[in-house]
């Protein structure tokens, strides 16, 4: 009887322990944000910046519209050294902008910012970008084998004859003297050239009819990472997944995954009865995917399924992604300044002769042209930024630079005078792009056989709206015409 009383005296006051239970819960909840609202505003408040809104922070300052990053720069004019932004009420990011500033950050070995990184997981895997601790020492000894100048060097061949058929479609747009937009073709060719060179797989991706799959997906995965950071309420795993966003981020990474899938399923088959690398060496030139296959530890284990997955889908999008934006804005640079390409031209007139193609020992033989790529890279970084997790107090110094398109800031008398971490196109220290020779070499053979191929005209009517979309991109695509060159007599 006295059990079925307090039952019903339970059920008749459900409503109010329910709300009670659910005011403890706010109230813990809002302390907690508070808590940690207040922490990341003490973390910061030695460096003034721009004024956020206390939800949103300057998230609704962004209008991707092309001109967030000239908010940036007159930031960093008007706040020296480092400022900081928040992306909804608790990301907050100090954005540095001198080289001893990066060089406190970059040669130690803090982790990788979770929040801005952890995005791209469902995608790239947990492969040398994301990786962290001694899994990622352990990955990138294994895999630095793979960069080594005697892999890269016959990939210089392959990287000209993509490059070639690139330059002639665009033979159609020389005889036109049409504006053109380049990024997507480029985008094309290096795609075309890293599964060659890394892989020894003809996509014919340059040939093919129609929008590649593979290349549509990494700009929609592009878009949802950058949107989803932008958009505090997705940080929220399960809000995300169950937004119309993440069933999109979902369905692009699936093409993107069977994409990569493909690639290493037939290299698999084609190696069933091969158990060492020099019977592969004897009968082709070793790759990335190769040296993945094979990798053997202290104890002679190797990479497990997931984590090649993981590297092929890292370096299938960095290696063509990246190079793509690079070559791109080069191209784009040079058609700006005619001046500078004509040097560049002669030098690689030079350096080639009659020859169409490119060989590895002609990559050191133009340093004008090099210098010029370097200052691309410097006015229009592949990656306008790198993150880190700050797991200890750091000291900073201070310092400023200059935006004008000048090459000879490169000559090597000139370098000696500055700060080697002022610029990082390839991030330093221990978390450096594995891959940036290769990138480089990609960025020579395709610019130099461009410029020994066609003048290029900028059209002032056309100017890049710069955004970030994990790479550097442009808005309204980057466009130049172009006009044949005279043979070399």
């Amino acid at each position: 009887m006295e059990f079925s009383e307090a039952l019903l005296k339970f059920q008749l006051n459900w409503p109010h322990f329910f709300a009670v239970f659910c005011l403890v819960v706010v109230v813990y909840k809002s302390s907690v944000f508070v808590l940690r609202k207040r922490d990341a505003q003490r973390n910061v408040e030695a460096f003034p910046g721009p004024k956020p809104s206390w939800l949103f922070g300057h998230v609704m300052q962004f209008k991707q519209d092309g001109t967030d990053l000239d908010k940036f720069v007159k930031w960093g004019e008007q706040y020296p050294y480092a400022f900081p932004t928040w992306f909804g009420p608790l990301a907050c990011y100090l954005n540095i902008h001198h080289p001893d500033y990066a060089k406190t950050i970059l040669v130690s070995s803090g982790p990788k910012c979770d929040l801005a990184y952890k995005f791209l997981g469902a995608w790239i895997g947990d492969g040398l970008l994301l990786s962290k601790g001694q899994k990622w020492f352990r990955h990138r000894r294994l895999l630095t084998p793979g960069f080594h100048y005697e892999v890269l060097k016959p990939y210089v061949t392959q990287m000209a004859e993509s490059t070639k058929v690139m330059l002639n479609k665009w033979e159609s747009f020389a005889k036109t003297n049409k504006t053109f937009e380049l990024f997507e073709q480029v985008s094309l060719m290096t795609l075309d050239s890293i599964m060659k060179c890394a892989f020894s797989y003809n996509s014919n991706c340059q040939t093919k009819g129609g929008t590649n799959a593979y290349i549509k997906a990494v700009y929609e995965l592009s878009h949802l990472n950058n949107f989803r950071f932008r958009t505090f309420p997705y940080h929220n795993d399960l809000i995300f997944y169950l937004s119309p966003h993440g069933f999109r981020y979902r369905k692009a990474a699936r093409v993107a995954h069977s994409h990569t899938n493909e690639v290493i399923r037939k290299r698999k088959e084609t190696l069933q009865e091969v158990n060492e690398l020099s019977r592969i060496q004897a009968k082709r030139n070793l790759d990335f995917l190769d040296i993945l296959l094979f990798a053997r530890d202290e104890q002679q284990q190797g990479l497990s399924d997931e984590d090649i997955r993981a590297e092929v889908d890292t370096f299938m999008f960095e290696g063509h992604d990246t190079t793509a934006s690079g070559i791109s804005f080069a191209l784009y640079c040079l058609a700006c300044n005619p001046q500078h390409q004509k040097i560049c031209r002669d030098e690689i007139n030079e350096v080639l002769g009659g020859k169409d193609t490119m060989d590895w020992e002609d990559l050191s033989k133009i340093p004008y042209t090099t210098m010029c790529i370097k200052e691309s890279l410097r006015l229009y970084p592949p990656v306008p930024g790198t993150a880190r997790r700050i797991t200890k107090p750091m000291t900073f110094f201070d310092g400023r630079t200059l935006p004008v398109f000048d090459p000879l800031r490169f000559l090597p008398e000139n370098v000696s005078k500055r700060s080697p971490h002022a610029f990082v196109p390839f991030a330093a220290g221990p978390r450096n792009c594995i891959g940036q020779n290769f990138a480089m070499n990609e960025m020579k053979v395709a610019i130099a056989l461009t410029l020994k191929r066609y003048e290029l005209i900028e059209d002032p009517t056309f100017k890049p709206k710069i955004i970030t979309r994990l790479i550097l991109r442009s808005l309204n695509g980057i466009h130049i015409k172009i006009k044949p060159v005279n043979p070399v007599e």
